[in-house]
């Protein structure tokens, strides 16, 4: 018995659209219900959200129907490592600025020859502790690195990045790329949507899958024609705190009487 066979990573390899949001609220109960709605994925967050790895693999185990992808806060061999050991296969690695990063990365994930990982599935629960024999020699094929370039450096060095074996999914930051760029604040300058732009499609003209977020429900189809296949629609928080204060307004409207 092997590794698991990773469907984002295979889907996303055959250029299907995988649609999904961000987790950053770290609660397995948000997890549980947002993993069975319908998304193809959805990230647990652990730059940005208040995630540990009793919270991840909390969340994992409430995963239903959607893949799960966890991004790691930082491109460091003993982080990468506990992640893959809770049993997530799909990572992405914040801050990638340089090719030689992305290799690094990538032998992170991989056990030797191929990488440095350490060795310890007997304890963890990617191998359902020690239930599937056959992980090491499988595990390396089923997971999928997704880096992240979100520096005008990491533009400069993006042909080097994207050409890197075993990088699955180049994912482009919006948010600091903008504030990189000069333009804190202001994703939507036309320089910022010019620099993304060109991205994407010089990482599509490779093969290799793009990815990218927003929040805002216009651009997605500009996404979609422009080849992004690993597109983040939303987030739990801004979601729930969204829902919330309609719901709060529409409350008060109907019982205030005017």
């Amino acid at each position: 018995m092997g590794a698991a066979v990773n469907t984002l990573k295979s889907r996303l390899a055959a250029g299907e659209m995988q649609l999904g949001i961000w987790l950053a609220s770290a609660s397995p109960t948000i997890a549980e219900l947002a993993t069975g709605v319908g998304f193809d994925w959805c990230l647990i967050d652990a730059e940005h959200g208040p995630n540990t790895s009793a919270s991840i693999l909390a969340q994992l185990q409430a995963f239903r129907d959607a893949q799960p992808v966890v991004r790691v806060p930082i491109g460091q061999d003993w982080v990468i490592k506990q992640v893959l050991d809770l049993g997530a296969q799909s990572i992405l690695v914040p801050m990638v600025n340089t090719g030689q990063q992305a290799q690094d990365i990538v032998a992170m994930t991989r056990y030797a020859p191929a990488g440095r990982r350490g060795l310890g599935g007997a304890v963890a629960r990617a191998t359902f502790y020690n239930q599937t024999p056959d992980y090491a020699t499988t595990a390396n094929d089923q997971i999928c690195v997704m880096v992240q370039v979100e520096t005008r450096e990491a533009l400069e060095n993006l042909d080097e990045i994207v050409s890197t074996d075993g990088v699955d999914v180049v994912f482009i930051g919006p948010a600091d790329l903008s504030a990189d760029m000069g333009y804190l604040g202001q994703m939507d300058a036309p320089a910022v949507q010019t620099a993304i732009d060109d991205a994407i499609k010089r990482i599509t003209a490779t093969g290799k899958s793009a990815g990218i977020i927003t929040f805002d429900p216009a651009e997605m189809r500009h996404y979609s024609d422009l080849g992004v296949t690993f597109l983040g629609v939303g987030s739990d928080v801004t979601t729930l705190s969204s829902a919330l204060r309609m719901l709060a307004q529409d409350a008060k409207s109907r019982t205030s009487g005017e």
